[in-house]
């Protein structure tokens, strides 16, 4: 007989685990007062079936539920492929809208809609999307994972990718805030720094801008904007509290990327990046790496809460089940139009 769930408030960490199913010390951990919510990655799945025993594991353990997420941006962020339909990348929409921008607007709703009710199904509350960062030419860590180069297309596609999102029942997180497209270097492996000036960053920050008030989160780029601050993006209060907070009136969490990234080293070890981000006025962060976050949960911080509210808007509402939009012609088609797609732009 499984015990009841722990009576606990979500925590500000967002965090990554191991395997196929909760084991022990990972049951362990996603007790931890600290922990709000989980990331899964390509190696937490094998196949449908077992990734929703898995969020039922992840659900089971406290109330409220631990907030279940992933990265299925499609193209090449697809944590999960086998058994979910195959995704073209963000960038066939930019294509698209090139030719045809009604046919393109329709495109990115599909998309977005397809993808959060697949991820709802199997007990998935959110995707980290959709990305609105502009595709320059320039970073190839974005790459085709960009809709457009112009921010209005962005803003105009991302309209319609959101209200996919939302009308499956799934919130919507805008990344890399403010912008993480114009730069070449990988904030994964190197300290990035945009070197241009404020007027071009601000173009960069459009999209955002202009969707504000549809995103439910917003996460942050880990790079440094000289123009502004120093500090990169999501360890600083002018990005987050000036910014984001005051000129934009952004009312929803301010998310972390992974601080297991070599682009937030500049702030010193993993202790000091969450100090800094919580101070600079993230709600929450993201710890991706397993070993990491056993680290992290061993430190003595009394980090900020975030607001429960907030939490809360990120858990997905499915608008029905998936079988149930199964039988409908049109989803079936939105599916294999997607899925030729994602095999044309291979």
């Amino acid at each position: 007989m499984s015990s009841a769930p722990l009576s606990l408030a979500r925590g500000p960490l967002i965090v990554g685990i191991d395997g196929l199913c909760l084991e022990a010390n990972t049951r362990a951990q996603l007790q931890h007062p600290a922990v709000g919510g989980v990331i899964l990655f390509s190696r937490n799945y094998r196949d449908a079936e077992q990734l929703s025993a898995l969020t039922r594991e992840i659900k089971a353990l406290r109330d409220p539920q631990l907030i279940v997420t992933v990265d299925q941006e499609g193209g090449r962020v697809q944590r999960f492929q086998t058994g979910f339909t195959r995704l073209p990348p963000l960038a066939v929409l930019g294509r698209w809208h090139a030719r045809h921008a009604e046919r393109a607007c329709d495109l990115a709703y599909r998309h977005g809609r397809v993808m959060a009710a697949e991820l709802l199904a199997h007990g998935v509350d959110l995707s980290w999307a959709p990305v609105l960062d502009l595709a320059g030419g320039i970073s190839a860590v974005i790459g085709d994972r960009a809709m457009a180069e112009s921010p209005q297309t962005v803003a105009e596609l991302g309209a319609h990718y959101i209200a996919g999102m939302n009308d499956a029942g799934m919130a919507a997180c805008g990344k890399h805030y403010p912008g993480h497209g114009s730069v070449a270097a990988d904030s994964h492996l190197e300290c990035v720094v945009d070197q241009r000036a404020r007027e071009l960053v601000l173009g960069d920050e459009a999209p955002f801008a202009a969707l504000a008030s549809r995103l439910s989160a917003v996460m942050m780029a880990h790079v440094s904007y000289l123009a502004m601050d120093a500090q990169p993006a999501g360890f600083s209060s002018y990005w987050i509290g000036q910014r984001l907070r005051g000129e934009l009136g952004f009312t929803g969490l301010v998310v972390s990327d992974d601080l297991d990234m070599l682009g937030a080293a500049s702030v010193g070890g993993l202790p000091e990046r969450l100090d800094v981000a919580f101070a600079a006025g993230c709600d929450v962060a993201l710890v991706c790496q397993p070993a990491s976050v056993e680290t992290v949960l061993s430190l003595q911080r009394d980090w900020p809460m975030p607001n429960a509210e907030r939490m809360q808007r990120l858990i997905g509402r499915p608008m029905a089940s998936l079988e149930e939009q199964l039988r409908v012609p049109e989803f079936r088609a939105w599916r294999s139009s997607l899925q030729q797609l994602a095999e044309d732009s291979a």
